[in-house]
């Protein structure tokens, strides 16, 4: 003889819409705010923008400042209270840091330019026919090439021009 099933099975349910469920759960999450000091400044029961204006911010510039026509000086801006200025001051230090240069150039380009620099200078007619330049570059993209370079040691490039010039 068989037991009987005390509990209940799991059964699939028909009659909700999984799809519009999860559309609802997204909306309902809120955003993952990227910056730092905004996010820890951020109050979830207020609209964005009461936050952004408690901060500082502008949620809509042209309602900030609104452009007057016919007159000089703008008359009609409202004097916003600040509660949160610690939010400006954070954004305007991570402004100010110096951002690191994702994209560098190679060690292979970089002997390719010096020996290119060295031997010709600036004649990129000349570099297109050197026995170095292995991918076959137009004269256009060594020059290209070169002002990466420049852009990214300008001090090298200097040093190189100024030491082909004296023999």
């Amino acid at each position: 003889m068989g037991k009987v099933r005390k509990t209940k099975k799991n059964t699939y349910n028909y009659n909700i819409d999984r799809k519009k469920l999860k559309r609802r759960a997204k909306k309902k999450a809120a955003p993952r705010i990227p910056c730092e000091p905004i996010r820890n400044a951020w109050d979830y029961r207020k609209s964005v923008a009461t936050n952004l204006a408690e901060m500082g911010l502008a949620a809509d510039p042209n309602k900030l400042l609104p452009i007057c026509e016919g007159t000089t000086g703008n008359t009609n801006v409202k004097q916003r209270t600040v509660r949160k200025p610690y939010v400006v001051d954070a954004l305007k230090a991570a402004a100010s840091v110096p951002s690191k240069q994702t994209m560098g150039i190679s060690s292979d380009m970089v002997m390719y330019v010096r020996h290119m620099v060295e031997n010709y200078g600036e004649d990129y007619k000349a570099m297109a026919r050197d026995d170095q330049n292995y991918y076959q570059d137009t004269p256009k993209q060594i020059q290209r090439k070169i002002n990466l370079y420049i852009r990214h040691h300008p001090q090298e490039y200097q040093a190189l021009l100024a030491s082909r010039t004296k023999p």
